[in-house]
C-alpha cells in the first residue's frame, strides 16, 4: 500500500481502515433529534472505515481477523460469559457481520428499540423467536387470524414438543383477555409449565382486524408475571403507520420481504425490542444459523432510504383506490383500515396507528369462481402472494395462503371464499381504479 503525504509533505503509512477509529454518531442537531428518514442515508456505518466508500460495501466473508491473540481470548471470554459485556467485535459470519450490525441499527430506529435482530425470513424470524421462550409444558397464547404459517408452527410444530396454545379474536375486550390469561394459566400449571409468549399479529392477515395492545398489555401485568413477553407481528403497517413498542409490546416483528424490502426481490425477517428480550434470540441465532446474508442486508439498507417515500404513495394510492371500491355494486365489503364499520376497531385504530396502511381485503359478490374471475382479468394487478412491494399485487386467501387453515377456522376468521386480499403499490392510482373497473366487469 502506498504511503499517503501528510501536511508538512512527510510520507506516513497508511493506516488500515479496520484499525481506524468510527466516528461517533450524529443523531440530533442543535438538541432537534434526527428523524428516522434522515438516519437511514447513514446512520451506524463511517465511510472513513471503508476507504472512503459514501455506501457500505458488500462484506463477503466468512470469518473475521483478529488483530492478535489476546484480542481473541478477550472476545471468547464475552461470549463464553467468562468476562462481563459479552462478545466485541466480529468473529464469524453465522453470528454477524458489518452489513447485518449496520442494518440491525438503522431497523431498531423506526420502532424506537433498543436492539434490532435480522433473519433469513419472516417466518425464520418468528419461529426462532418462539423457540428461544417455550419449553415443555408452556402455553403460547395468540390472537386471530395469524398468518398461517405462523399459526401452524405453533399448532402443529411446537405441539410435537409439549407447547400448547390457546387463542382469541383479534378485536378481544380487556374482560375476554383476562378471561384467556386465566385459561392459560390453569392449562399451563396443569401442564408442568408457564405461558411463555403472547403473540399477536394487528393487523391480523388477511382480513385487517386490529388487537388492542394496550389492552393486553393490562391483561399481561394484572394476570401474569411481566417476564412474559408480548410479541406483535407488524408487517402490514410497519415501520411506517404503527409503533407497537410505543403501546405495550415488548417484541416487534417483521417480514422484511414486504414494506421494508418493498421491491419483491429479496426475503427477510427481523425483530426488535429491548435488548433483554433480544439475547435470549440473539444466542439462539448464533447456534442455529438464519441469519440475513450480506447481499441481502446490504439491499435492505438501500430500500430504508426510500421505505417513507414508498409506503406513503402507496397509502395514498390505497385510499384513492378504496374510495371506488366502497360504492361498487360488486363489491360486498371492505377490511380496509381507512373505512373502518365497528366502533371497537375505530377506536384501536385511533389509539394504534399512524395510517391505514395500503394492504386490505375486498369482498366480492359470489364466491371463488367470481374472484378467480376478478383475478384472472386483472391487466396491471399481479396475481401473487406477498405484499408492500412497488407493484400492486392480489391474492385469493382461502385458496392460497390460508388454503391449509382448516375450512372451520377459516369460517370463524372471516376468510371466506369472497375475500380477495390487495396490496396496492406506487403506480398511477388512477390506472389503477381502471384495471379494476374492467376487471369487475367480467364478475
Amino acid at each position: 500500500m502506498t504511503d499517503a503525504i501528510d501536511a508538512a509533505g512527510n510520507p506516513t503509512p497508511n493506516i488500515p481502515s479496520q484499525r481506524r477509529k468510527p466516528k461517533p454518531e450524529r443523531t440530533e442537531i442543535a438538541g432537534r433529534p434526527l428523524k428516522p428518514s434522515t438516519l437511514m442515508m447513514g446512520h451506524g456505518y463511517d465511510p472513513t472505515l471503508s476507504e472512503g466508500s459514501l455506501k457500505a460495501p458488500i462484506f463477503l466473508t466468512s470469518t473475521f481477523a483478529f488483530p492478535s491473540a489476546a484480542d481473541g481470548k478477550r472476545h471468547f471470554e464475552g461470549i463464553t460469559g467468562k468476562r462481563e459485556g459479552g462478545a466485541e467485535g466480529l468473529v464469524y459470519s453465522r453470528f454477524n457481520g458489518p452489513n447485518q450490525e449496520i442494518l440491525e441499527d438503522r431497523l431498531a430506529i423506526w420502532d424506537g428499540a433498543e436492539d434490532a435482530l435480522t433473519f433469513s425470513s419472516g417466518m425464520t424470524a418468528i419461529c426462532i423467536l418462539m423457540m428461544a421462550y417455550v419449553s415443555q409444558g408452556d402455553v403460547i397464547v395468540h390472537s386471530g387470524p395469524l398468518y398461517a404459517a405462523s399459526e401452524g408452527f405453533v399448532a402443529k410444530v411446537l405441539s410435537k414438543f409439549g407447547v400448547t396454545y390457546i387463542d382469541f379474536p383479534a378485536g378481544a375486550s380487556r374482560e375476554e383477555l383476562d378471561e384467556v390469561l386465566k385459561r392459560a394459566k390453569k392449562q399451563a400449571g396443569e401442564n408442568g409449565g408457564k405461558v411463555a409468549m403472547i403473540y399477536l399479529e394487528s393487523p391480523g392477515n388477511p382480513t385487517n382486524a386490529l388487537v388492542d395492545i394496550e389492552a393486553v398489555k393490562e391483561a399481561r401485568d394484572a394476570n401474569l408475571k411481566w417476564d412474559c413477553p408480548i410479541a406483535i407481528d407488524n408487517t402490514f403497517l410497519g415501520p411506517l403507520w404503527q409503533r407497537p413498542l410505543d403501546h405495550g409490546a415488548d417484541i416487534v416483528a417483521y417480514s422484511l420481504t414486504k414494506y421494508v424490502g418493498g421491491h419483491s426481490d429479496l426475503v427477510a425477517g427481523s425483530i426488535a425490542g429491548a435488548k433483554k428480550w433480544m439475547d435470549p434470540v440473539r444466542a439462539l441465532r448464533n447456534t442455529m444459523g438464519g441469519i440475513v446474508d450480506p447481499n441481502t442486508a446490504w439491499m435492505l439498507l438501500r430500500s430504508l432510504e426510500t421505505v417513507e417515500l414508498r409506503m406513503q404513495r402507496a397509502g395514498e394510492n390505497a385510499a384513492k383506490v378504496c374510495a371506488f371500491l366502497k360504492d361498487h355494486p360488486k363489491v360486498t365489503g371492505l377490511g380496509y383500515l381507512g373505512m373502518i364499520k365497528d366502533a371497537r376497531q375505530q377506536d384501536i385504530y385511533d389509539r394504534h396507528c399512524l395510517g391505514a396502511g395500503s394492504t386490505f381485503s375486498v369482498f366480492l359478490k359470489g364466491g371463488e369462481a367470481e374472484c378467480f374471475r376478478f383475478l384472472d382479468h386483472l391487466q396491471i394487478a399481479k396475481l401473487a402472494v406477498s405484499l408492500g412491494g412497488t407493484e400492486t399485487l392480489a391474492s385469493h386467501p382461502a385458496s392460497m395462503t390460508h388454503l391449509s387453515v382448516p375450512e372451520e377456522r377459516r369460517a370463524a376468521l372471516g376468510i371466506s371464499d369472497s375475500l380477495v386480499r390487495i396490496s396496492i403499490g406506487i403506480e398511477d392510482a388512477d390506472d389503477l381504479i381502471a384495471d379494476f373497473e374492467q376487471a369487475l366487469e367480467h364478475v
